[in-house]
């Protein structure tokens, strides 16, 4: 029966159907993560497995950098055309597709006659990298879509908590799967944890990508169709690339925060190849000791960070935000940088425990930060993204491993992740000049209802270009 009252009477029935419907999104992106996680699993342990299976089948450790340059390569092609996939396809689809490739491309490799496996292991690195990079960039662009724009520093914290968690077990147990059931069952496992994502990613209604509405991320048609313009127009072509790089420049900040993460990808390459060199000079007998529990504690505290981020979120309704990228970005590398100075064992822990927190700091922060642009602009954004991470990790492992080779690993890891630190501050004064100018427009400080309204509009999209929190206005309740 309805009241003369209308939307007043109406309120407390919308107010929890709402939360209704957000509890429901919340409760199957956990199920999605879970998913996640158990892939993610399967990711790290074949990155352990597959090299030494690597190693031992062709007995030449250049086999093994050309394996890993084949990876990588694939991911950065597939950085540039996933922005086009996502335009044309869903963000289910695609991640759906992604976990049976891989799945499928195991099964290859377990089957392939002994004359084939060189071959297979080729394919094996060609479609896991590829693969791999798919599904992040649709998941991480359709997570406003799945759990609502408010909650996406939240989506955000909970899928890389997943992710730090199957990292520490598929490393830590690859070793012990290999010595005690051997490759092929290590490849079954594995085969297996991707058939899993593929089942909860089928099972779920995700949306995201190309089959989109009037509406784009909850933002009016008028202003989805203006930001899908470029988009459309290629429909004569392939127009990825320009959209790609328009993706980045519909913010001067964001181009710099992109080149930031490829930067730092490079740095990653750097403490990556080193680690192994420097526990060695620790303890020559068994080095794996020291590499094994530096990740351990790092993963203590990137968890730990996702738990202060979450409830931090939850909170306030706030986001940590550009900002928070470019100061956890200057902390990280610091930190890594330190761990290779040969302090004592203890204080090399908190040293660990500090980047892992800072390192899941600002992965939240640009992952939340680039899902501020529109939605057919994002998924053209996080796969360029992923395009330089890929490019920046490759270069530096090629340059990292023949710069070891004369300099010491603090020298390296210093230099590599100083590039870094210049790159972050020079960052960071871009966004405070972004800042510090906005006072100066034509309503001042006092605004006025004009300039309310439109910080109320731009909640949504975040305003990227001006580095800000990311929708810091938007309150949860």
């Amino acid at each position: 029966m309805e009241s003369a009252d209308g939307p007043t009477a109406d309120e407390p029935d919308d107010g929890s159907r709402k939360a209704r419907d957000t509890a429901v999104s919340e409760r199957r992106f956990r199920f999605l993560v879970a998913g996640y996680a158990v892939s993610s699993y399967g990711t790290f342990l074949n990155m352990v497995a597959l090299n030494l299976f690597v190693y031992e089948t062709t007995g030449r450790a250049l086999a093994m950098g050309l394996f890993m340059a084949v990876r990588l390569g694939s991911g950065f092609v597939a950085g540039l055309v996933v922005g086009a996939l996502l335009a044309r396809f869903s963000a289910k689809s695609i991640m759906l597709w992604a976990n049976v490739g891989q799945g499928g491309v195991m099964l290859l490799l377990i089957l392939a006659p002994e004359s084939l496996v060189t071959g297979a292991l080729m394919a094996v690195s060609v479609v896991i990298g590829a693969c791999g990079t798919l599904f992040m960039v649709a998941l991480r662009s359709s997570i406003p879509e799945m759990v609502g724009e408010d909650r996406r520093a939240w989506a955000n914290s909970l899928s890389i908590t997943g992710r730090s968690l199957a990292m520490v077990a598929g490393f830590a147990s690859a070793g012990v799967v290999v010595s005690l059931v051997g490759y092929t069952a290590a490849f079954l496992l594995d085969m297996a944890t991707f058939v899993i994502c593929a089942v909860t990613v089928a099972l779920l209604p995700i949306a995201g990508g190309g089959k989109r509405s009037g509406t784009d991320a909850g933002k009016p048609a008028e202003k989805a169709g203006k930001a899908g313009k470029a988009e459309q127009s290629g429909k004569g072509g392939p127009r990825w690339r320009p959209v790609a790089f328009l993706a980045l420049a519909a913010a001067p900040g964001l181009g710099l925060m992109v080149a930031l993460r490829g930067v730092d990808a490079f740095g990653s390459a750097s403490h990556n190849a080193a680690l192994p060199i420097y526990s060695t000079s620790l303890d020559a007998s068994n080095p794996a000791v020291f590499v094994s529990a530096f990740w351990c504690v790092w993963a203590l505290g990137n968890i730990g960070a996702q738990q202060v981020i979450q409830r931090y979120t939850q909170r306030t309704g706030k986001t940590v935000g550009a900002l928070g990228f470019g100061y956890g970005t200057v902390v990280m590398s610091a930190a890594f940088i330190a761990a290779f100075a040969g302090f004592p064992l203890a204080v090399t822990a908190v040293i660990a425990l500090i980047a892992g927190a800072a390192d899941g700091l600002t992965e939240v922060a640009y992952t939340s930060h680039l899902q501020t642009l529109p939605a057919t602009l994002r998924g053209h954004a996080f796969g360029l993204s992923a395009t330089f991470e890929n490019l920046g990790f490759g270069v530096g492992m090629i340059l990292v491993a023949a710069a070891l080779d004369r300099f010491s690993p603090l020298a390296v890891v210093g230099w590599s992740h100083g590039a870094a630190i210049v790159v972050a501050v020079v960052f960071l004064l871009r966004v405070a000049a972004l800042r510090r100018a906005e006072p100066a427009g034509p309503s001042g400080r006092a605004g006025g209802a004009g300039q309310a309204g439109l910080r109320k509009e731009e909640a949504v999209e975040g305003r990227p270009d001006r580095g800000d929190r990311d929708g810091a206005e938007v309150s949860r309740g």
